[in-house]
């Protein structure tokens, strides 16, 4: 067998121009279709992320469909977030339906199962918990990736130096609004679901100071939402960390003005976190009616919230006798609750 001659230098020396040449272009290549699919992926995220990207679902009149199309919507958002991890719409979109999944098709119609069906629902409220916990875990890296240090563990919180935490407040924007209230909302509604849980009950301060700096940077937000937390939150905690009923009736009216009265959910609120824990039926039901009395043909941008909590409303109502001790509907017919509140009447604090 013949070896190739090499006398010619150009010969003898091919293959290593050959690789001189070829391994750059390979190497381009592959950082070239890196790069492109990288802008893809964001354009993707970017367009699957903008603004009114969550309208096919908040606008929508049949929850049975939302509730079985989210799982899917879920997933999709969540794999793409592994492609594209520090993206912060992503990010937000992300663990924002985590945690409306969680509260509106499993919480939610948990707590409305027969008393027959307990083990099923001590097993779907479980759920709840740890979908609101995966929510807020991916929220969390959003809050953390834009103000390193901010949220902590609980043994870091213990030590932590409230100046420190009230400086690195200083520094969220407005923009950032919607990324502490979902996280409050995640980390609170697990830990109302589960309320031994420790680590959980050491961050209600920490989560205190995020929803008050939201409020202080946007309190109009999404039509008085952080107020209708309020109401929860205040009427929810027992006073050893934070709860407050008076505060909870403020929050109530700013919500109900902010909304114009076209939102159920302050009703409920209301209704749930104050009314039955004060034994106020008639604050309860005078509540509770009004949230039915929305119209739902109205077409605001909370159709399919108004629909979830009208649902909510029934539910309670039809469990009076059981809510309220020596519960006589006659003898509450007979008094009134103060309406001022409906046109948001209640002080300013």
């Amino acid at each position: 067998m013949k070896t190739m001659d090499c006398r010619s230098p150009l010969i003898c020396k091919l293959p290593r121009i050959l690789c001189r040449i070829l391994i750059p272009l390979c190497m381009w290549g592959s950082l070239g279709a890196c790069s492109l699919n990288k802008l893809v992926i964001n354009k993707i995220s970017d367009t699957l992320t903008g603004g009114g990207s969550n309208n096919a679902f908040l606008g929508d009149t049949d929850p049975r469909l939302v509730g079985d199309a989210l799982p899917f919507a879920v997933k999709m958002y969540e794999t793409l977030l592994e492609k594209n991890p520090d993206h912060p719409g992503l990010i937000l979109t992300t663990g924002s339906l985590f945690v409306m999944y969680a509260n509106a098709f499993v919480q939610g119609p948990a707590e409305m199962l027969p008393v027959g069906e307990y083990v099923k629902k001590l097993q779907e409220l479980d759920r709840a918990r740890k979908l609101y916990l995966r929510g807020a875990a991916i929220l969390e890296r959003g809050i953390n990736n834009k103000y390193p240090g901010l949220i902590r563990g609980a043994a870091e919180l213990r030590d932590a130096d409230p100046a420190q935490i009230q400086e690195q407040l200083g520094r969220v924007k407005k923009e950032d609004v919607a990324l502490l209230y979902w996280y409050a909302a995640g980390n609170l509604s697990a830990y109302a679901l589960s309320p031994f849980d420790l680590d959980l009950g050491t961050r209600v301060p920490l989560i205190t100071l995020l929803v008050d700096r939201a409020y202080d940077l946007d309190p109009d937000f999404n039509q008085g939402a952080l107020d209708d937390f309020y109401i929860l939150f205040y009427g929810s905690l027992p006073e050893g960390m934070g709860g407050d009923p008076e505060k909870a009736k403020i929050h109530y009216g700013r919500a109900l003005e902010k909304s114009k009265g076209l939102s159920a959910g302050p009703y409920v609120s209301y209704a749930r976190a104050v009314a039955i824990p004060a034994q106020d039926y008639p604050a309860f039901r005078s509540n509770l009616e009004a949230a039915l009395a929305i119209d739902i043909e109205a077409g605001a941008p909370t159709t399919l919230v108004n629909i979830i909590n009208q649902e909510k409303a029934r539910y309670l109502l039809g469990r009076a006798q059981e809510l309220f001790a020596d519960f006589d509907e006659e003898a509450w017919d007979e008094e009134a609750w103060d309406e001022s509140f409906y046109t948001g009447g209640a002080e300013n604090e």
